[in-house]
């Protein structure tokens, strides 16, 4: 099996679960945050609502600050240099005013078949993102191109979350699973790790639920399913 083979089977496999179980799984291996990355939250095709999820491995987009002369700067458009199947994930340098992005991108992102954006900064044209029906995840709206202050300088570089709550690396190739309750990403060596985990954490949870259904204290029921 080639790797391309190999990312689309594990895909495959992601898109049976949620953001939240794959995050469990993490933490099940002992990841703190499970992946979860803070701040970025779905605004198309609506806001932090819907059935929309994306699964898809990361093509990274670093920006630069217009004022770093010695950044060096992406060859052509990174738009379209985009793989089908990926997830985009953006990273626009602090502070974030100015949108890095716009509905001209979406556009093109989903002709070459990337099946969302994840952008730690911000995005504008909200509504033609919308009416693409094109998942977007970002930190926030704007209305003014980012072109006076920043730029694509790198793209498929390891990229770090702009947070100043959480430390996270962003490598290209490494799963993107965000819907309504967020954005999680999960390193490309522990995904089988993590398939292998989160059906016994599904089903022990889902047992939990039958029990509290059937008057069962969350306390006993916890003990019982979940060993704690």
């Amino acid at each position: 099996m080639n790797s391309n083979n190999g990312t689309a089977s594990i895909v495959e496999k992601l898109k049976e679960w949620g953001s939240c179980d794959i995050a469990d799984g993490l933490s099940k291996l002992g990841h703190i945050h499970g992946g979860f990355l803070e701040g970025l939250t779905l605004y198309s095709p609506q806001f932090q609502s819907g059935e929309t999820k994306i699964v898809g491995p990361a093509m990274t987009v670093k920006f630069a600050p217009k004022s770093d002369k010695d950044a060096p700067k992406v060859k052509g458009n990174y738009i379209d240099q985009i793989s089908k199947g990926a997830v985009v994930f953006i990273s626009q340098p602090i502070p974030h005013v100015n949108a890095c992005y716009g509905g001209l991108m979406s556009l093109r992102a989903q002709y070459l078949g990337a099946v969302g954006v994840v952008i730690d900064g911000r995005l504008r044209d909200l509504q033609e993102h919308r009416s693409l029906c094109f998942p977007i995840f970002a930190r926030g709206v704007g209305t003014t191109a980012g072109g006076a202050v920043c730029f694509p300088s790198e793209i498929n570089v390891p990229v770090t979350l702009q947070s100043s709550i959480q430390e996270a690396t962003i490598n290209p190739g490494d799963y993107v699973i965000a819907d309504q309750d967020g954005v999680v990403i999960l390193p490309m060596e522990l995904a089988e790790k993590v398939l292998e985990v989160i059906p016994a954490i599904v089903e022990a949870d889902q047992r939990s639920a039958e029990a509290i259904r059937g008057g069962m204290t969350v306390q006993e029921a916890f003990a019982t399913y979940r060993g704690k």
